[in-house]
């Protein structure tokens, strides 16, 4: 169990396995103009992880997206903490209730060890309420973000 956790946040899976979360988020954004990310590290450097979620998600500048409808899935491995954090556009769509629910389908997987499965499935969800929310438009749409996982330290 612990031994996930002692790895480096790169290591925490597997070439195949990123390579299954990024197709996640590529398939959740090709209809909507949404964007989903992930941030892996391995401890979180605030004590909250919501804090620090809203932190990363200003760093990596997830706020400029034209209808404000991006979102972060932090995860700090080591720590075992996660959180979800949705810029203001799709917020105001969702509400908090939302991202909790979606939070504890991901920890009742995380639970079970089924990390990946976790990572898809909210991405999934994510997508679903994005697609309902902000559907994509051929016309104007195009990929804002990068789907690539991002990994701290």
């Amino acid at each position: 169990m612990f031994g996930l956790f002692k790895k480096s946040p790169t290591e925490y899976f597997s070439p195949e396995e990123k390579a299954a979360i990024v197709e996640a988020i590529r398939l959740a954004e090709l209809r909507t103009s949404g964007e989903v990310r992930i941030y892996i590290e391995g401890k979180c450097k605030l004590v909250n992880p919501v804090l620090r979620a809203k932190e990363v998600f200003y760093q990596l500048r997830m706020d400029n997206t034209e209808a404000r409808n991006a979102v972060l899935l932090y995860v700090a491995m080591k720590d075992r903490q996660l959180a979800v954090f949705g810029d203001e556009g799709i917020h105001a769509k969702v509400g908090y209730e939302f991202w909790t629910s979606e939070v504890k389908t991901m920890l009742e997987l995380f639970n079970k060890k089924d990390y990946v499965a976790g990572l898809i499935k909210i991405i999934y969800d994510i997508g679903e309420a994005l697609v309902k929310h902000f559907p994509f438009d051929q016309k104007t749409d195009k990929n804002e973000l990068p789907d690539e996982i991002v990994f701290g330290k």
